[in-house]
């Protein structure tokens, strides 16, 4: 790897970094919402805005706790594992120091998203006198990383991991960004989202910058082994089968008749995103695989021409 194309986000972190540059925001006891209810189509569905509008904040709520779960499984078991991995060298694609101790700052970051994400899920608990419901013990990434690695040789599944990350980190930033632009949502939420976006986008182009550096040094053979695992990769990313089983567990603690209950269920389960180049995360993803080097492969081009704008396929 030419250490040289590396270009260090250290000096950045030192500048910018939330945990040294934010104080701990508090939740605020106001009539603003504590969730968008774009992100939660239940709220937005014919049979719940007629017959039981009244749970809506019930609803939002027990989403934003699933949401508070989603950041910490995603930052302190799946980013802080494969970041500490390459600050630590142990991981099976090597990576010079300048690398390794901005991996270790991605490292410190994602630990404190976590302690600020407990943080507001303590207050909000407080606050309304509301418990989580029994919450996910998986996301969608914890998922998709193992059916893709196992799809490769033994060699490959470390550089598959990062691969997958750089790919989550990079739509996490984007997700986040119209998360804090809401203007229906609590003003410490959206600061708080304000603040992981500070940090989320230089962590993206610290990941998209290591994923450059491992492709332009891996052979040939790699890369088409890997080409061919990442349709299965975006299969498992994006499927919103966790979400379903979650809004449908929800359905089941509100108080409604059987038959509103019922219309609720069939509106969720006919709720769908198919993984499309339509698909909303895809042209993020696209875009990550293009600076990050991959879509100059021939081979990736070929395994995600479906997924591929029509102006962007090889003739």
């Amino acid at each position: 790897m030419n250490i040289a194309d590396y270009l260090s986000i250290a000096d950045e972190w030192e500048r910018r970094a939330t945990i040294r540059t934010r104080p701990r925001r508090v939740l605020e006891n106001d009539d603003r919402l504590i969730y968008p209810m774009c992100r939660q189509p239940l709220v937005l569905s014919a049979t719940f805005v007629e017959q039981c509008p009244q749970w809506r904040d019930f609803v939002l709520l027990q989403s934003f706790y699933k949401f508070i779960n989603d950041v910490v499984i995603f930052e302190t078991e799946i980013v802080d594992k494969t970041a500490r991995s390459i600050a630590k060298a142990r991981f099976s694609v090597p990576f010079p120091l300048a690398c390794r101790y901005d991996a270790m700052t991605v490292v410190v970051d994602e630990d404190y998203h976590a302690l600020v994400a407990l943080d507001f899920l303590q207050q909000t608990v407080t606050m309304t006198g509301i418990q989580p419901l029994d919450l996910p013990t998986q996301i969608e990434l914890n998922r998709a990383l193992p059916a893709a690695q196992a799809q490769v040789p033994a060699h490959l599944r470390d550089a598959v991991e990062l691969i997958g990350v750089a790919i989550a980190e990079n739509t996490l930033t984007h997700d986040v960004a119209a998360f804090a632009k809401d203007n229906s949502v609590k003003a410490s939420i959206r600061g708080l989202m304000a603040d992981h976006l500070f940090d989320e986008g230089r962590h993206a182009q610290f990941w998209t910058r290591l994923v450059r550096l491992y492709w332009h040094a891996a052979s040939a053979d790699d890369r088409d082994s890997i080409a061919q695992v990442l349709p299965t990769f975006l299969a498992h990313y994006l499927t919103n089968d966790l979400q379903k089983n979650f809004d449908l567990n929800l359905i089941e603690h509100l108080d409604v008749a059987d038959s509103v209950r019922d219309a609720l269920r069939d509106e969720v389960v006919a709720l769908a995103f198919p993984i499309t180049r339509q698909h909303p995360l895809m042209g993020n993803i696209m875009g990550f695989l293009q600076h990050s080097g991959l879509l100059q492969t021939p081979s990736v081009t070929q395994a995600l021409d479906d997924y591929l704008p029509l102006s962007g396929r090889p003739a």
